[in-house]
Parts: C-alpha cells; sequence; structure tokens
C-alpha cells in the first residue's frame, strides 16, 4: 500500500474517505453540537427570565419544544447522509448540521427521558457530556493500527483521569444544581404559560 493510501479507508460505494477527514467532520460535529447546547441553554434562559421575547412555538396550545427541531434536523441530515453521501464542503455542512442537531436534541434529553418534567434536569447536562465525549473520541482518537505500547500507557492515564473527572463533575454538578437549582425551576415555573 502506497504512503499516500495507507489513511484511506473503503467507503460504501465507490468512494473513500481521509481518515484526517473523517477526524476533521468529528471535530466540525463536536464544535457545533457544544456551541448549540449552550446557545440553547443561554437562549433559554434569557426567555424564562424575561430578558427577550418569548420564541416559543405553539401548534394548538402544545409547545413545541426544540428537541423536535433537532429530531427534525437529525431525520434531514441522516436522509441527506445516506442518499447523497455528502463530500467536501458538502460533508462538512453536513458535520456542522449535524452537531447542532444532536444539541438541540440532547439538551432536552432530560424531558424525552422521563417524558416531561423540568427543563433544568440533571440528566440532559449528563447526556450532553457523554454525547460530547463520545464525539471527541472519534475526533482525537488515533487509528488502531497507529497505537504502540506507549499509546496504551497513556490510554491508562487518561482513562483514570477521566474517572476522576467524571467524579469531580458529579460532584460539582450535584453542589451547583442544590445551590441554583431551586431558583431555576422558580423561574421555569414562573415563565411558563
Amino acid at each position: 500500500m502506497s504512503a499516500s493510501n495507507q489513511h484511506e479507508h473503503p467507503a460504501h460505494g465507490d468512494h473513500a474517505i481521509r481518515r484526517e477527514t473523517a477526524h476533521k467532520l468529528a471535530r466540525m460535529a463536536l464544535f457545533s453540537f457544544i456551541s448549540m447546547f449552550i446557545l440553547a441553554r443561554v437562549v433559554v434562559f434569557l426567555i424564562m427570565s424575561d430578558s427577550m421575547p418569548r420564541l416559543y412555538f405553539f401548534a394548538h396550545g402544545t409547545h413545541v419544544h426544540h428537541l423536535n427541531y433537532g429530531i427534525f434536523l437529525l431525520a434531514a441530515v441522516c436522509g441527506y447522509s445516506v442518499f447523497r453521501r455528502p463530500t467536501g464542503r458538502k460533508a462538512e455542512i453536513t458535520a456542522l448540521v449535524y452537531g447542532a442537531a444532536m444539541g438541540l436534541t440532547f439538551d432536552e434529553f432530560g424531558m424525552w427521558l422521563h417524558l416531561g418534567g423540568s427543563y433544568w434536569q440533571r440528566a440532559s447536562v449528563d447526556a450532553v457530556i457523554v454525547v460530547a465525549a463520545v464525539i471527541g473520541l472519534i475526533a482525537y482518537t488515533p487509528p488502531l493500527e497507529r497505537l504502540e505500547k506507549r499509546h496504551f500507557r497513556a490510554f491508562i492515564s487518561v482513562l483514570a483521569a477521566i474517572v476522576g473527572f467524571v467524579f469531580v463533575i458529579f460532584s460539582t454538578g450535584t453542589y451547583i444544581g442544590n445551590l441554583v437549582g431551586p431558583t431555576l425551576l422558580e423561574l421555569e415555573r414562573k415563565s411558563s404559560p
């Protein structure tokens, strides 16, 4: 196999995707995912605190949550990806839209997991952290054939750091949730139509 082809793997059909391109697309999706999650949280907070107009959409008296927009976007991106198999700039735009759709959907993960409840559920933030971690692994992990013994040691170190990070995030999240949770729930209760 030539040096120029060693980083390629065959895709279904007649074209191949360079690994660097797949990693780049995952990085773009990760950026878009985290950005949309933050944007959604900020906008909802501003709406609930009456700092901006209510942008909620109602259909026959039913509040259409933004997770629904995410689901429709995911369906469109999936269909486009399967039937058109975009490459180049179109693939990059598809990755950005995919990340945004995932951000909209997982921002309200707790609500669709529990079929309702408060927007400020801890389950949504936990789900976003897990999804971001998975996309991050796809974006930054080297191919298996390039892993060496030193990578295994680094993997064990990173795994230990992740376990520690999860413990710190969970503990901090619980503390912050107890600290500001009642205020956010009261804000949500007051802003509900």
